[in-house]
C-alpha cells in the first residue's frame, strides 16, 4: 500500500524483561527480491482489474525485469540505500504518507482509541481520575527511560523501542508543502509540564519539582484545581481548531499566527510539552445502542465547533482526553507513534489507574511549585479569519463522517482458532464477503501490520483483495454450489490472506517496495516506471477498503476515518467470544454506507459459522 494512514494490525502479547534493549539486538528489514515482488503484485490485480488490463501490466512488469532495464538499476540503488540506512522503508513512508499529505489529521490521520467509560459523572471525579492518568502516563515514561527499559516480545522475538522515546515532548509542525516533526534533541532534556485544555483555553502545567522528581497524584490534582478555577469561560476564539484544518491551510494560518511574539511563545511551550491532556465538557447524551458510535465519532474529532473540537492541539503526538461524564480515550499522530505501541503504553496507564488510590506525602520541593500558566493568544484580522475557515471546514468533515460501532457476540476469535484458521484472515475473508454483498465486486483492500520485529521498524499493508477471496464470495451465495465446496474454499481464501500476511510480516511488501521504486525516482529526478503510471495500479492502490486489527488485553474501541472519499475504515478488535468493530464511512458518497456494510458484515460471519458447523459438525 502507497496511502496508509492508521492503526496497524496489532497481533502480539506483550511481558516485560529484566533487561534493556542493548541485549535484543534487532535485524535490518531485508530488502524483497523485486522480480518476486512484482509477480505477486501481479496476482494481487487479479480480482480488480479485467483480463485486458491484467495482460497489458504483465507486458509493463516484464519491461521493467528486463535484464539492463530499469528495474535491475532501480534493485541496485534500493541495495545500496538499505545497506548505509537503518530502514530503507520507515523513512520514506513517514515522508510521503504521513507528513506530504494535505489532509486534515482528525478523521484522515490521526486514529483515536476510546476506552472504557470511567464511573465518575462530574467535574470533581473527572480531575480525580485526570490526575491519576496523567500519573499513569509518567510512570510510563519513567519505565521506558530506566535501565531496565521494557521489552516486548512477538512470536519470541522482541519488538523496536524506538519510537517510544519520540512519543514525549513531539509535536508535528504545519508547512506549505510538507509537515515536520518536532523532537527534542537529544543532548537536551525534556519539558517537565504538560498541556491542559479547557473551555478552548490551553495551560502549561508542571508535573515534576524542581528536584526532577514526578509530583504525587494530590499535587497534581491541586494543580487542576487551580487551572479549573481559572477557566470557567470559554475563550471566544477557540484557536485549536486551527490544527484540523488541511495542512496547507493550517501551515498559512500557522505563519500568520507565530508572527506574533505573544502568539509564538504560547505555540512553542505547546509544542514542547510531554503531552497534552484535554478536559471535555458533557457530549450529547445518546441512547446505549448509540453510544459507542457517537462517542467514537466524539473522540477522533471533538464533535465540532460547538462541541469539543476546539479543546484540542492535533499536531501533539499524544492527546488524552478526559470527559465529565466518563468518557475518556487518546488521540495520536501516526507520524511519531503506531498503534501497537500506543496500545502498550495504555495497557500500563490503564493498569496504573486501575491501583487505589497512592495517598504518598508530597515531596517538598526545593523551589515552590508555580501554578499552571495561561497560554495567551492575539488574534488578529486575518488570524480571525482563519479561524472561521477551520472552523467552518471542521463542521463539513464532522457532518460528513458516517461511524458504526458494534460488538458481534455470536463468536469471538476462539471459533476460527478451533477450525485451524487465523482470526485475523478469517476477519478479512469475511470482509470481503460482506463488501461484495453490497456492492457485487471486490475492491482493493488493505491491512496495516505491524513492522516493528526489524531495526527502526514501523508498519507496512497486506492487500487483501485475492483471486481466492473472489473464488469464495461469488459461491458463498450460489445455491447450486455444494457446502462441502464452499467450505473448502473458505479455507483457500483464509491459507491465501494469511500466506500474504507472513510475507508482509517477513519483510516481502509489495506495497513497499513500489513505494520505495516510486521515492528512488523522485529523489533521482528520473522518469517514474511506467508500472507506477499504469491504471492498475491506480485502481489497486485506490483503497476502498482500509482495515486494521488490534488485539490487547485492554478493553478498546479504535477507531479512524477512510482513506478514500468512496471507501470505508474498518478496525476489528477481537476477544475470545466477541469481536467488537468500527465501521466509517462518508455521507457525501452514496455508494458508502457504514451500517449497511456493519449489517452485512455481521450476516457474513454467521454465514460463514452456519457453513463450517454444517460441514464439521462434530468439531463445532
Amino acid at each position: 500500500m502507497i496511502c496508509c494512514r492508521a492503526p496497524l494490525q496489532v497481533m502480539v502479547s506483550f511481558r516485560i524483561l529484566s533487561r534493556g534493549y542493548s541485549g535484543s539486538p534487532f535485524p535490518h528489514q531485508p530488502v524483497p527480491d523485486l522480480s518476486k515482488t512484482l509477480f505477486r503484485y501481479l496476482g494481487s490485480l487479479q480480482p480488480l482489474v479485467s483480463k485486458d488490463e491484467l495482460e497489458s501490466t504483465r507486458e509493463l512488469v516484464e519491461e521493467f525485469l528486463r535484464p539492463g532495464g530499469q528495474g535491475e538499476e532501480l534493485a541496485k540503488q534500493l541495495q545500496k540505500r538499505a545497506e548505509r540506512t537503518d530502514n530503507w522503508l520507515t523513512d520514506w513512508r513517514h515522508q510521503a504518507i504521513y507528513l506530504e499529505n494535505h489532509l486534515p489529521l482528525p478523521v484522515h490521520s490521526s486514529p483515536a482509541v476510546l476506552l472504557p467509560q470511567r464511573d465518575h459523572k462530574d467535574w470533581r471525579g473527572q480531575l480525580r481520575f485526570a490526575s491519576k492518568l496523567i500519573s499513569g502516563v509518567l510512570d510510563f515514561k519513567a519505565k521506558i527511560e530506566s535501565p531496565d527499559g521494557l521489552t516486548e516480545i512477538w512470536r519470541g522475538r522482541p519488538l523496536c523501542p524506538h519510537q517510544y522515546h519520540d512519543f514525549f515532548g513531539s509535536c508535528r509542525e504545519p508547512g506549505y508543502k510538507r509537515d515536520r516533526v518536532l523532537l527534542q534533541p537529544a543532548h537536551k532534556s525534556l519539558s517537565q509540564y504538560v498541556t491542559v485544555c479547557r473551555n478552548y483555553q490551553f495551560f502549561q502545567m508542571d508535573v515534576y519539582n524542581s528536584d526532577g522528581s514526578p509530583l504525587t497524584e494530590d499535587q497534581i490534582h491541586q494543580q487542576m484545581l487551580f487551572l479549573r478555577a481559572h477557566s470557567y469561560k470559554t475563550d471566544k476564539e477557540p484557536v485549536g481548531v486551527l490544527t484540523t484544518d488541511h495542512r496547507n491551510s493550517w501551515g498559512r494560518a500557522y505563519t500568520t499566527l507565530i508572527r506574533d511574539r505573544l502568539n509564538r511563545e504560547s505555540v512553542r511551550s505547546i509544542q514542547r510539552t510531554l503531552f497534552t491532556v484535554c478536559l471535555d465538557a458533557t457530549a450529547l447524551k445518546y441512547s446505549e445502542e448509540l453510544y459507542s458510535s457517537r462517542t467514537a465519532a466524539q473522540m477522533l474529532h471533538g464533535g465540532g465547533t460547538h462541541a469539543n473540537s476546539g479543546n484540542r492541539w492535533f499536531d501533539k503526538t499524544l492527546q488524552f482526553v478526559v470527559g465529565e461524564d466518563g468518557t475518556c480515550g487518546l488521540i495520536y499522530d501516526q507520524a511519531t507513534a503506531d498503534a501497537s505501541a500506543i496500545l502498550t503504553m495504555l495497557g500500563h496507564v490503564l493498569e496504573y489507574c486501575s491501583r487505589g488510590p497512592k495517598r504518598l506525602p508530597p515531596r517538598t520541593p526545593l523551589t515552590r511549585l508555580p501554578p499552571p500558566k495561561k497560554l495567551y493568544f492575539n488574534f488578529p484580522p486575518e488570524t480571525k479569519q482563519h479561524i472561521e475557515n477551520a472552523k467552518q471546514n471542521l463542521d463539513i468533515l464532522v457532518n460528513d463522517l458516517d461511524i458504526c460501532c458494534f460488538t458481534f457476540s455470536d463468536f469471538g476469535k476462539s471459533f476460527p482458532k478451533k477450525h485451524n484458521m487465523r482470526p485475523g484472515a478469517f476477519l478479512q475473508v469475511a470482509l470481503q464477503l460482506a463488501y461484495y454483498r453490497c456492492h457485487e465486486s471486490l475492491c482493493a483492500t488493505c491491512e496495516v501490520v505491524s513492522l516493528r520485529t526489524f531495526h527502526r521498524g514501523r508498519s507496512d499493508v497486506v492487500r487483501c483483495s485475492s483471486s481466492e477471496a473472489l473464488e469464495f464470495v461469488q459461491a458463498a451465495d450460489e445455491p447450486n454450489r455444494l457446502a462441502g465446496e464452499k467450505l473448502s474454499l473458505l479455507k483457500k481464501a483464509v491459507e491465501s490472506h494469511q500466506c500474504a500476511t507472513e510475507q508482509v510480516l517477513q519483510g516481502q511488501s509489495v506495497d513497499g517496495t513500489l513505494l520505495a521504486l516510486k521515492m528512488l525516482c523522485i529523489s533521482s529526478g528520473a522518469a517514474l516506471p511506467a508500472i507506477l503510471m499504469d491504471t492498475s495500479y491506480a485502481v489497486s492502490s485506490h483503497w476502498k477498503l482500509f482495515t486494521g486489527q488490534v488485539s490487547s488485553p485492554i478493553d478498546c474501541v479504535m477507531c479512524y476515518g477512510p482513506l478514500v472519499p468512496d471507501g470505508y475504515s474498518v478496525c476489528f478488535a477481537p476477544s475470545l467470544d466477541s469481536i467488537t468493530v468500527c465501521v466509517s464511512a462518508f455521507d457525501c458518497c452514496q455508494e458508502t454506507d457504514a451500517q449497511k456494510l456493519s449489517d452485512s458484515l455481521q450476516g457474513a460471519l454467521r454465514d460463514m459459522q452456519s457453513l463450517i458447523i454444517k460441514c464439521q459438525p462434530g468439531e463445532a
